[in-house]
């Protein structure tokens, strides 16, 4: 069965990233093709080879990229050409970075307080544009009170500091917090001319199992975030979901 479509994923990793290509890319669920992303090409050849075991013949390409600017719009244009891809639309995009950075306040340094949020934040604004310039390529530009349909999903995976954050986590609760409010400002911005934007806050840890600690709601599993990730792509313009608490059921909140 060929793809019915294109997804990019960026933050493609063993545990989140696998689960979310495995849903994504499966003939039974999404049937997408899935352009995966990350910055190590070891780490995109082990999520290939793991959704494989499952699916052998999932339509998966890797694109080693990092989150500046110059490496993620040539990595799109790649995206673009690739033969895998042929005349495939983009319908979901999913920025799914993990960056941390903890350190007492008087020894941050104002440098490496922008860089956190040039690398994160900076990553969500290009992968969001460039994810936007293809949804409407791709899908015409007339929004729904016009006529047009839906041209697609794009999902932030955020966690609970862009809510509240803990003492010495001063760049990483800015910068997931930016995202937030950049999520929301899209959403307003690009609901009625057809892209589904939504946040959501991954609390908890998420393992590529699905296991007792899956069974008895100590951790999330990988694919139900990648099943959770296209109920949201699924919904109609009638109803659209902008953000999404996810947690096991034992985590405390």
């Amino acid at each position: 069965m060929p793809p019915s479509g294109l997804a990019i994923l960026i933050g493609a990793g063993p545990n989140t990233g696998t689960g979310i290509a495995r849903i994504l890319s499966h003939p039974s669920h999404g049937n997408l093709a899935v352009a995966l992303l990350a910055r190590r090409s070891e780490s995109l050849n082990e999520v290939v080879s793991t959704v494989r075991k499952t699916n052998p013949n999932a339509c998966l390409e890797t694109f080693p990229t990092d989150t500046t600017k110059a490496s993620l719009e040539k990595t799109f244009q790649e995206i673009k050409k690739h033969q895998s891809f042929k005349d495939l639309k983009l319908k979901l995009a999913i920025y799914n970075i993990k960056h941390s950075s903890k350190k007492p306040f008087l020894e941050e340094t104002r440098e490496d307080f922008e860089d956190s949020l040039e690398t994160y934040v900076g990553g969500a604004f290009t992968f969001a544009q460039e994810s936007l310039k293809r949804f409407f390529a791709d899908h015409g530009e007339s929004g729904l009170v016009d006529g047009g349909d839906k041209k697609g999903t794009l999902i932030f995976t955020g966690t609970l500091g862009a809510l509240r954050c803990s003492a010495q986590f001063a760049a990483y609760g800015a910068g997931r917090a930016s995202v937030r409010q950049l999520a929301q400002t899209l959403a307003r911005e690009m609901s009625e001319k057809g892209v589904h934007v939504v946040h959501t806050i991954a609390n908890g840890a998420i393992v590529d199992a699905d296991g007792e600690d899956q069974k008895t709601g100590k951790k999330m599993s990988a694919d139900a975030v990648g099943e959770t990730y296209l109920w949201l792509h699924d919904q109609r313009p009638c109803l659209w979901t902008h953000e999404l608490d996810m947690r096991p059921a034992c985590e405390k909140f």
